[in-house]
């Protein structure tokens, strides 16, 4: 493939595991209610989704509904008091990253998670200071699927977005990806969510180890 100038990479489900904490602060909402808390297994896949979906998925209530805004907005308040309690850098990653820095290649991220608490989980795990960009949720007026986080990654880095490679764990990434003009890497080790199976998303590359995207991207 052509040279690649930067890549970069969606944050939970791609490079940070925070489906512990996320599905943490969901169950604790619904035993303050009176509910049982619901198997982590069944809330990992549906991370990806964001606080819409926990929240569907946790009180079987959609945007619009009554009493959804409350809802939402007392499980973000609890996630944000419990952020770093259990989510880590994925393994896979943390190589991946590393690999990336010792040949010269920029990396960052971009997120959908809103600055508050992108911010200090980036710190909190190491990754703000060997990041070359951080672009969240409310960083440009449009979130993921829309391209504008992207281009504006590519804007801030100083390099065309024909030349970036945006990898991602969900249909989104490689929506957003894609409309931007970027290459797009879909990883098997995140969340996945519960659509349509990761070979089907249209991505360039679909890839189960970090080292597939170094011999993809030329760099092994």
């Amino acid at each position: 493939m052509s040279a690649c100038a930067a890549v970069l990479f969606d944050l939970d489900g791609t490079l940070i595991d925070s489906a512990p904490d996320l599905a943490g602060a969901l169950n604790r909402l619904r035993q303050q209610r009176g509910m049982d808390p619901l198997p982590y297994s069944a809330l990992r896949p549906l991370v990806g989704s964001g606080a819409r979906g926990m929240v569907g998925a946790g009180f079987n209530l959609q945007p619009g509904a009554e009493g959804f805004d409350e809802l939402k907005d007392a499980f973000l308040a609890e996630y944000q008091g419990h952020l770093l309690d259990q989510t880590r850098v994925f393994e896979q990653s943390a190589w991946l990253l590393e690999a990336l820095a010792s040949r010269g290649l920029p990396w960052g991220i971009v997120t959908n998670k809103s600055t508050r608490y992108a911010e200090p989980v980036v710190q909190g795990l190491g990754l703000a200071q060997h990041s070359a960009v951080l672009v969240c949720g409310d960083t440009t007026p449009h979130a993921k699927p829309h391209p504008a986080p992207l281009l504006e990654a590519a804007s801030r880095l100083r390099v065309a977005a024909s030349d970036c490679v945006y990898v991602g764990d969900d249909l989104r990434d490689v929506q957003a990806g894609r409309a931007a003009g970027m290459r797009t890497v879909a990883v098997t080790w995140g969340y996945l969510g519960v659509g349509e199976a990761v070979h089907d998303w249209g991505a360039d590359q679909v890839i189960e180890t970090p080292q597939e995207l170094l011999n993809w991207l030329n760099l092994a």
